[in-house]
């Protein structure tokens, strides 16, 4: 007779705080082997419940082929995550970038009688110069912590020469514990370098890798210039040149062509193993 386990009506116990807790409860029938019964017990439920791990599991016999089981689950200790654990850590403060154009020229003044001159955008322009303004600007850094069996390490001399390059291919990384997915485009995150400790106690091996993110783009405006794409970890640039402004009737510096450069390589992340 094959074995049945079926949660026990009202079974959860919830403990919070600096310890938290929860015990499952479960009914069995089929067998009073108990050895058979702790695997039923253990198939029937998960590694992972609510953030915590499980971390012991018992049966009890009530009757003659009837048997009470009951798992508990507590904090996870960092130094026991089994192998194959991924866990990510995100950052989205901090973060200055330098622009030389604006969104849009919300409002121009100019004294009476005088119209101000139209910059198409440009940001500080002087008589020689377009001279821009520092803004905060977001930013996305993550941390993804592997661990890995002794001797399935991947070549960190080939997770070095990843440092500084961006995804050739889609990149996605899913946290064991929460679900949580980072699904990057192709030249959306950018390999930081990784951190390596050496091994566990239980001689597992845990690598963090670091890692910045930043979209790609698709209709962006300078000035006159319309329909520029751009990846994530491009470069945009812009030149500016003297040109007649009608209604001012005087010289200003204006965009005049717009440039996305490629300054880093990119590379296969499969390599991570990750």
């Amino acid at each position: 007779m094959a074995i049945t386990c079926d949660e026990k009506f009202q079974s959860r116990k919830t403990t919070g705080g600096e310890q938290p807790a929860e015990d499952l409860i479960f009914i069995l029938r089929g067998s009073d082997d108990e050895v058979a019964l702790l695997s039923a017990l253990l198939s029937a439920t998960s590694l992972y419940y609510n953030g915590m791990i499980r971390k012991t599991w018992d049966v009890e016999q009530i009757d003659n082929g009837l048997w009470v089981g009951t798992v508990k689950y507590g904090r996870i200790d960092t130094a026991r995550w089994p192998v194959g654990t991924i866990t990510i850590a995100a950052d989205t403060t901090g973060g200055q970038m330098h622009l030389s154009q604006s969104i849009s020229t919300v409002h121009k003044y100019a004294p009476a009688g005088k119209t101000a001159p139209d910059f198409k955008g440009a940001i500080g322009v002087t008589q020689d110069n377009v001279e821009g303004v520092d803004v905060p600007a977001p930013e996305f850094k993550f941390t993804v912590t592997k661990v890995f069996a002794k001797g399935t390490t991947p070549d960190l001399g080939d997770c070095y020469k990843l440092k500084s390059k961006t995804n050739a291919a889609s990149f996605t990384v899913t946290d064991t514990f929460t679900g949580i997915t980072i699904t990057l485009g192709v030249g959306e995150c950018q390999f930081l370098g990784l951190k390596f400790t050496g091994q566990r106690f239980d001689t597992n091996i845990e690598i963090c890798y670091e890692f910045m993110a930043a979209p790609n783009a698709t209709g962006l405006i300078v000035g006159d210039i319309t329909g520029i794409a751009k990846g994530g970890f491009e470069y945009l640039w812009t030149r500016y040149d003297e040109v007649v402004d009608a209604t001012a009737q005087r010289l200003v510096r204006r965009p005049t062509a717009a440039y996305v450069e490629q300054v880093f390589f990119s590379g296969d992340f499969s390599v991570l193993g990750i």
